[in-house]
């Protein structure tokens, strides 16, 4: 079995055949999908898919691009949702510095806002992170630094794509690395980095419905195709695929708390 840790299975780009994609993903024997917020709306799609299909969970949170035009309202919206028992984390939050660089410092206050909100309500908190690693693991050494309560910094560095040196920074602050379909790329050198990075601080994903792995890249990606990244690692690893599965899965149901299914 597996948990897909990452899917935006709200989005339109499933309204035609969303059931169907929850029947692959069961087939493909992925037994939990988490799905991250991007805004305030999508917190309310989510919540409602959970309420719709078993093995289905959300976030809470505002994804980096949202904070140029975020008001105290929406994340007041974001905090009020942390004590639902379909949240399992806050995210996914972070930094983006590929699109837009003019509101770096409201980004980085969004950060740390959910990086303590985080703490608050101990859950684990997802990252975003497109080119702002070392400020990314920057602030949260800071925050831990800050914080009355360290032990519950916590979460996973979503799309990880650097090199060793991060995954380790990352797990010493207390997160996981989400790894997904970039890491088939034939392009790419992901796969080289998560070789150094152990199995037990990595969890697998799909970021659907981007960046589907290998052999459906340029496809819209769906939460079945974790296995496609499943089994990429193991290959990664030189170890069979059950053991990644098992690894896994176990990482995230205990980054989030999940019950066994």
């Amino acid at each position: 079995m597996l948990v897909d840790t990452h899917a935006h299975l709200y989005l339109d780009q499933f309204d035609d055949d969303r059931a169907a994609v929850l029947r692959r993903a069961r087939d493909a024997g992925v037994e939990t999908i988490v799905m991250p917020a991007i805004g305030t709306p999508s917190i309310q799609q989510a919540m409602d898919l959970c309420e719709q299909h078993d093995g289905l969970y959300a976030m809470t949170g505002l994804h980096p691009s949202e904070t140029k035009d975020a008001t105290e309202a929406d994340f007041e919206t974001v905090k009020g949702w942390c004590d639902h028992p379909s949240i399992v984390a806050v995210g996914e939050s972070g930094l983006d510095y590929y699109w837009d660089r003019s509101f770096d410092d409201r980004q980085q206050a969004f950060f740390r806002r959910h990086i303590r909100l985080a703490i608050e309500a101990d859950l684990p908190l997802v990252i975003h992170n497109r080119e702002a690693t070392d400020d990314i693991l920057d602030i949260l050494a800071e925050e831990r630094e800050r914080t009355d309560a360290p032990e519950r910094m916590r979460g996973i560095l979503h799309c990880y794509v650097d090199p060793p040196a991060a995954a380790e920074r990352a797990w010493n602050l207390g997160f996981y690395v989400g790894v997904g379909g970039i890491m088939t790329f034939s392009n790419s050198e992901v796969d080289g980095y998560v070789r150094e990075v152990p199995l037990e601080h990595i969890v697998v994903e799909t970021d659907s419905p981007y960046l589907a792995p290998e052999p459906n890249r340029g496809d819209r990606n769906e939460p079945a195709y974790v296995r496609h990244v499943a089994d990429r690692l193991a290959r990664v690893k030189d170890v069979p695929v059950q053991e990644v599965e098992r690894v896994t899965t176990e990482n995230a149901r205990d980054i989030y708390d999940l019950p066994s299914r």
